[in-house]
């Protein structure tokens, strides 16, 4: 017969709280953990810097760990967003599939990927992916984005403008060849400008002749 005192304990319930608190404790502890890392960041500096208690700070997330996923979520969804806004703007009652596709390659890299907040996500998910759960948050974060843009591609098949069988598929071939190819790596600079602007126009180019319709 199970005692009182060998039943596992509940799980701690959060608050869910204050919205400004909310925000205050993520903004701090975005900041921290890219200033110092996730190690050398202390529960006491994140309630500091945020100016609540340190028991707020665990009362609305729980540990350190639930932090660093909020912050990354957070990120995450505002990227999201962004990313729905450009196609909301560019890739609905489209005429024209090259001149939009064009436009919202252009909008993501200047406006989206190009941003301090998407370069602070990447460098946090890079940086810190040891801290976060197996197959987590940073799968999610990574593969949100091409999801949306496939339903958006499908819609496009659906009215004749693309031929996209594998829309998903055709979303990582876009990215690939447009906004990917702006991005460089290692030591390269990050294209701008009309020298991005052109290595988007040549992508989208290579792009519809793989998936424009037939």
């Amino acid at each position: 017969m199970t005692t009182e005192s060998q039943k596992a304990d509940p799980p701690k319930v959060l608050r869910e709280g204050s919205a400004k608190k909310r925000a205050d404790i993520l903004t701090a502890a975005r900041a921290l953990f890219l200033e110092d890392g996730f190690d050398r960041t202390t529960v006491d500096a994140i309630s500091a810097r945020a100016g609540v208690s340190k028991r707020t700070v665990y009362d609305y997330f729980g540990d350190k760990q639930t932090l660093l996923i909020g912050v990354l979520t957070e990120g995450g969804q505002v990227l999201l967003e962004r990313i729905r806004d450009a196609i909301d703007d560019h890739l609905v009652n489209v005429t024209d599939a090259e001149a939009a596709l064009t436009d919202f390659a252009v909008s993501i890299s200047t406006m989206t990927t190009g941003s301090t907040d998407y370069l602070d996500l990447m460098k946090l998910l890079s940086r810190e992916s040891a801290h976060l759960p197996e197959g987590g948050i940073d799968e999610w974060i990574a593969d949100e984005p091409e999801v949306t843009l496939g339903e958006n591609f499908a819609e496009l098949s659906r009215v004749g403008l693309l031929d996209a069988p594998n829309p998903r598929l055709a979303a990582d071939h876009f990215i690939a060849l447009t906004i990917g190819m702006t991005r460089r790596s290692g030591n390269s600079p990050r294209l701008a400008g009309d020298q991005a602007r052109q290595v988007i126009v040549d992508g989208v180019r290579a792009f519809l002749r793989a998936y424009g319709p037939r």
